[in-house]
């Protein structure tokens, strides 16, 4: 078995793990993993958990004699959120906390930031964060599959370094191991190409079932923004018995870069600049040399006319010396810019953050 090493971690788990039987949810398969995810936050390790299961645990409650409708399953995924969320709590003395997104929530900016900054208290306050699609109103997110690309995007936005698929298969194969017995494991794919991907159903190959070409995106999204990602047998006890050993039971994708330089790349190249904040040299020092966050005290001028969530440099006499997301928009950075944390909340009768520009959210240059 490869070996893997990981501090945070997204664990995309299916409603064929959370629901078995189609129709309610089960510990059948949840127990292990359980028990994986206490140990590991228990040697200090973080985890987000991505959890399918909610319409199928509200279809025994929304009885239909025909294919149901769209409406009918929200209302199924509705029941099944209560439901789906009282399986996941009754494995755990810690809490459990609900997030339920859409894809248009994380495509905007200002919305994105806040799914970050939630997800950080989340896990600064020891709860477990179950991330879930919000079938109830995103038509869209009905499709079978869609929690593995959740689970990409989940992982960019924590910045984990891990993201693990739990499947009902132990990995990736050369072929359909449920249909050709002549199947291997891949145990490690270093670049995920068209050949990867035509082992997922593309034109003259078998394997396009169990969902197997949506793992494949998920990992493409993830490996290329620094995120190692693994598919593994979540039916099997063993599989977390290995993880926890830092064993891969299944197939590695190895990430392309790290998680830092992607980040780089990303807040350095992706994204437009909508502004620039000048500090003083306090907070030059606290930012270069502590790795500290930008407080409004040590700003001092403030161009650009941004918004809360846009990427803006940070100057000082004259020269760039970071970029990153600031927490304010413009006209209530200038209200409260050269004041105490503890003054903002007076100032603009709310607090959004305690500084303007977080360390996880910026790179020095």
């Amino acid at each position: 078995m490869n070996r893997f090493s990981w501090q945070r971690a997204v664990i995309k788990v299916g409603s064929a793990l959370i629901a078995p039987d189609g129709d309610e949810c089960s510990g059948r398969y949840l127990l292990s993993l359980a028990r994986f995810i206490t140990a590991s936050r228990e040697a200090g390790k973080e985890i987000i958990v991505v959890s399918s299961g909610s319409v199928a645990a509200g279809r025994s409650k929304v009885k239909v004699r025909h294919n149901a409708s769209i409406a009918e399953k929200q209302a199924m995924a509705a029941i099944g959120q209560n439901l789906m969320m009282a399986n996941w709590q009754r494995f755990f003395d810690f809490p459990c906390a609900q997030v339920l997104l859409t894809a248009d929530d994380l495509r905007d900016r200002t919305r994105y930031v806040n799914i970050k900054n939630t997800l950080r208290e989340i896990l600064n306050h020891h709860a477990l964060p179950i991330v879930n699609e919000n079938d109830t109103v995103a038509v869209n997110e009905l499709k079978v599959g869609d929690n593995d690309n959740l689970g990409a995007y989940t992982a960019l936005v924590a910045q984990a370094d891990t993201l693990i698929i739990c499947s009902d298969i132990d990995g990736l194969f050369t072929a359909d191991p449920r249909k050709d017995s002549r199947a291997t494991l891949i145990p490690q794919v270093t670049k995920i190409d068209k050949s990867i991907y035509d082992l997922a159903g593309g034109a003259g190959t078998t394997l396009g079932t169990g969902g197997m070409r949506t793992k494949i995106e998920a990992a493409d999204k993830c490996t290329s923004s620094g995120i190692q990602t693994l598919i593994v047998n979540g039916r099997k006890g063993e599989t977390f018995d290995a993880l926890l050993e830092g064993k891969v039971p299944g197939t590695l994708f190895n990430a392309n870069s790290t998680p830092a330089s992607a980040k780089r790349l990303w807040l350095t190249h992706t994204l437009r600049t909508a502004g620039r904040i000048e500090v003083d040299a306090g907070a030059k020092d606290a930012l270069v040399l502590k790795g500290a966050s930008l407080l409004p005290s040590g700003v001092t001028h403030i161009e650009g006319n941004f918004a809360q969530g846009d990427a803006v440099e940070i100057i000082n006499d004259g020269r760039v010396i970071a970029k990153g997301l600031s927490l304010y928009n413009k006209k209530d950075l200038c209200l409260i810019k050269g004041k105490k944390s503890k003054d903002i909340a007076s100032v603009l009768g709310y607090e959004t953050a305690e500084v303007v520009v977080h360390r996880d959210d910026m790179v020095l240059l």
